[in-house]
């Protein structure tokens, strides 16, 4: 009852936000306390990243609900995560996309996409696949990409995201190295826009196209 309670005082404070009711209506439906360690229950729907092992973070609600909004995700939409950590951000994707879409993520730690297997499969979600690798490269034996959610931050954007992404698709990617902007990619016919919507600060891809260990 206690995490029922939190966790609708976690939906109400993020409608100050002004995202969609679609995101609300996805993150109200995600049970989060899943997604955090067990001695970190009590603080699954306080408002701030919490740490979930090998130096990750599972990101604050409110970075989860502006991402997904600003993707502008659409039920069907076939989604590359790159960072899956404990599984909750591709949960609440996963209800946005439903049961006709499909959300592919990829986590550099064996253990944590071990554990976000399980805390998906508990929660119920059966449209998330979870790979292991470098998050940089992507995963071209499953693109093209409608969307792609990229939750570590990376020096410029990986050139083989990019190219995995549609045309008529949308990424969005914190860019930098200790602090970092969040950007806005839109792939278009005749090239790119990118847009910067606010200040934030990510655990770092490490890989190929990213930062070194």
């Amino acid at each position: 009852m206690e995490l029922d309670t939190a966790h609708r005082r976690m939906i109400e404070s993020l409608k100050r936000l002004g995202v969609k009711q679609e995101v609300l209506r996805a993150m109200d439906k995600v049970p989060r306390h899943y997604f955090v360690p067990e001695n970190r229950k009590h603080e699954a729907y306080v408002d701030h990243p919490l740490p979930i092992g090998d130096g990750q973070t599972i990101s604050a609600p409110h970075m989860v609900a502006i991402m997904c909004d600003l993707l502008d995700i659409e039920p069907g939409n076939r989604i590359l995560e790159v960072g899956a950590g404990s599984g909750y951000h591709a949960a609440v994707m996963a209800e946005l996309v439903g049961e006709e879409g499909k959300i592919y993520t990829i986590e550099r730690f064996e253990g944590l996409a071990a554990t976000a297997r399980e805390n998906l499969r508990r929660a119920g979600y059966t449209n998330v696949e979870i790979f292991v690798g470098d998050g940089s490269l992507g995963l071209p034996e499953a693109a093209p990409f409608d969307r792609i959610n990229v939750t570590c931050a990376a020096p410029d954007i990986p050139p083989p995201l990019l190219d995995q992404l549609k045309v008529g698709g949308k990424m969005v990617i914190p860019i930098g190295r200790y602090v970092q902007d969040l950007h806005l990619i839109e792939k278009r016919a005749d090239g790119i826009s990118r847009k910067i919507k606010g200040g934030v600060v990510f655990v770092p891809l490490i890989g190929e196209y990213g930062f070194k260990e």
